[in-house]
């Protein structure tokens, strides 16, 4: 069974900034890379979700509250729980696809999937075509 993923990104919607409304990760998350990677996935009928800093992998029925966590203040305590709780949610999966921008990788993600004890199973790709 295959899940695509991508990372998220510091543009969200600002009107739930300093509310506690809770929202499904494709409404908070507004960048258009994000936002085309949504529509395709759900245009595609797959599974997917998104990997973020503060909440791991964050499926697109679960829903968080506004938050501002950029990668480089992840510590190595939170590095560790990521680590882990990609490997939890994405234990069932034989496939997982890494949606990015390789010139926009953050090196935090990088090692998320280089530490995982799922690694073998992850590919990496850039052309959201390839989601199918």
């Amino acid at each position: 069974m295959r899940i695509y993923l991508t990372h998220c990104t510091g543009i969200k919607d600002e009107s739930f900034q300093n509310t506690k409304k809770k929202v499904l990760p494709d409404v908070l998350y507004r960048s258009a890379m994000l936002q085309r990677f949504a529509d395709r996935c759900r245009e595609q009928g797959v599974k997917w979700a998104i990997f973020s800093d503060k909440h791991g992998i964050w499926f697109p029925d679960v829903e968080h509250c506004w938050y501002d966590k950029h990668p480089d203040s992840v510590s190595v305590e939170e590095l560790k729980w990521l680590v882990e709780n990609f490997d939890d949610n994405l234990n069932n999966f034989t496939e997982i696809w890494f949606y990015n921008n390789p010139a926009w990788f953050h090196r935090l993600y990088k090692t998320v999937l280089k530490q995982s004890a799922l690694s073998k199973r992850i590919k990496l790709f850039s052309h959201l075509k390839e989601v199918i």
